[in-house]
């Protein structure tokens, strides 16, 4: 019993013992090699400000019309980040013509809008990409009066055939319903003329409730304050589109979706018959400067928010690319292709983030510090090797001055020397490999003390000469 309480005691004052010497050996590390630690670490803290900065904690997203879809969603994608940490300011805005405005101002603040397809021409347009489309944007036409639209958008001289006399809003200069409402219209052969008016989604309702207008167009969701009004609403009919197909063949940005009898309203078998709408995708845009963890962000905003169910689009079929006409981020490319960095899914965003990053400085990093690193053992023996073999040369030095020019009244001159150059030498702090070198050095001076002070001088030449003879 007694044999095991000693080896369980030697062990721990063998393990105690060591420990102690590593702490001494590190100890001594950092005083030798603090520099050049230094000099790494502020590489590396470069390196990782400039090649991979941090993300921004406050983005800001342009909207739309203060009342519509993309307002409301917005706030759902704010109340997203604001989970993750990050402040999503959303800026309402009069449309999409206004919101690529934002995006193409290179000194703009706004980082990311949302923007229907087909609203704008691509080309000529730089510094935009697409994290891809988030949902269909059914387009409405809402109108009063008789249900005896037998085709769409059918003309007469150039004018709507069933709206000859009448109004009809077409949204306003710069918004998605006005563009959506001219692609449908120019390539149905009609004339923009007086015929229409430019209102905003709710005055339009308001004007088509007054009876003001004949007919709206609207392009938002179904979920819409302003479309639900006009869905509600028994005395307004809904344009079926007869000729979707042929709309989509020559506008390819559009979708058709089908509506089967009594979708809208089943208590009143509204519509009364299956019909179809065109509805084009509402695109998240972003300035292609965009860090690229704030963009994993809003692709998995989208994938929670987005990727639902709904009246028209199945699970999972949002985010998705749907003929946007703009370059596709990388980012978004790898995300449909493999998701988001599997860190994301396990860890708070700011901490993936932050080791991501890491991971992403460090490798390249650890190339140029690792032969670095390597080298930091042999720059220690090296610089101890160096004051060892200084203290030889002195030490070489003054003994052939002993040899050439010895004078028996410098004895304690010549000892005080010896005594400085031991002082030096013990100085010396050695790691547990170099003492060899170490105590090879202390004997050696040793040696010349020993010489001076024994009776017979090697160093006086006379009696060297006497004792040969």
């Amino acid at each position: 019993m007694g044999s095991i309480k000693k080896d369980v005691k030697d062990a721990g004052l063998g393990l105690l013992e060591a420990g102690y010497e590593y702490w001494n050996d590190f100890v001594q590390f950092m005083q030798e090699a603090w520099s050049l630690l230094l000099l790494l670490f502020i590489g590396l803290a470069i390196t990782w400000w400039f090649i991979d900065p941090p993300p921004p904690k406050h983005v800001i997203l342009a909207t739309g019309s203060v009342g519509g879809e993309y307002q409301a969603l917005g706030k759902q994608y704010a109340d997203f980040f604001a989970k993750k940490g990050i402040t999503l300011e959303l800026l309402p805005t009069n449309g999409a013509q206004e919101n690529i405005a934002h995006l193409a101002d290179r000194k703009d603040p706004v980082q990311a809008a949302f923007v229907q397809a087909g609203v704008v021409n691509p080309k000529g347009i730089e510094g935009i990409q697409s994290l891809g489309s988030i949902s269909y944007e059914p387009i409405w036409f809402f109108y009063r009066g008789p249900e005896n639209l037998r085709s769409d958008f059918q003309s007469v001289s150039g004018r709507l055939k069933y709206f000859a006399d009448t109004k009809i809003s077409v949204g306003v200069e710069g918004s998605g319903t006005y563009a959506q409402a001219m692609n449908l219209l120019r390539i149905s052969g009609l004339h923009i003329d007086s015929q229409f008016v430019n209102l905003p989604g709710k005055k339009a309702v308001e004007a088509l409730q007054k009876g003001e207008v004949g007919a709206v167009f609207m392009v938002d969701g179904i979920e819409a304050t302003n479309v639900q009004a006009l869905l509600n609403d028994p005395s307004f009919h809904l344009m079926n589109f007869r000729r979707a197909e042929a709309f989509t063949r020559l506008l390819p940005f559009l979708h058709i979706l089908k509506v089967p009898e009594g979708g809208f309203n089943l208590a009143r078998n509204f519509p009364g018959k299956e019909i179809n709408l065109l509805a084009t995708t509402t695109h998240l845009l972003i300035d292609d400067r965009m860090h690229p963890a704030i963009q994993f962000l809003f692709l998995e905003a989208a994938k929670e928010i987005n990727g639902k169910s709904s009246f028209f689009a199945e699970r999972g079929e949002f985010p998705a690319f749907k003929n946007s006409g703009l370059p596709e981020s990388p980012v978004a490319v790898h995300f449909e292709q493999k998701g988001s960095p599997l860190l994301m899914d396990y860890l708070p965003f700011w901490l993936a983030e932050l080791v991501n990053r890491l991971f992403v400085v460090l490798l390249p990093f650890c190339v140029f510090a690792y032969p670095v690193i390597l080298a930091l053992p042999t720059y220690r023996k090296r610089r101890v090797q160096v004051r060892i073999n200084r203290i030889y040369s002195t030490l070489k030095k003054f003994e052939g001055e002993l040899i050439t020019n010895y004078d028996p009244a410098k004895h304690d001159e010549y000892l005080a020397k010896i005594d400085l150059m031991e002082y030096e030498a013990l100085n010396i702090e050695i790691s547990k490999s170099m003492s060899g070198d170490y105590y090879a050095l202390r004997t050696s001076i040793d040696y010349v003390r020993n010489c001076l002070n024994r009776g017979v001088h090697p160093y006086q030449a006379s009696v060297a000469e006497e004792v040969s003879t």
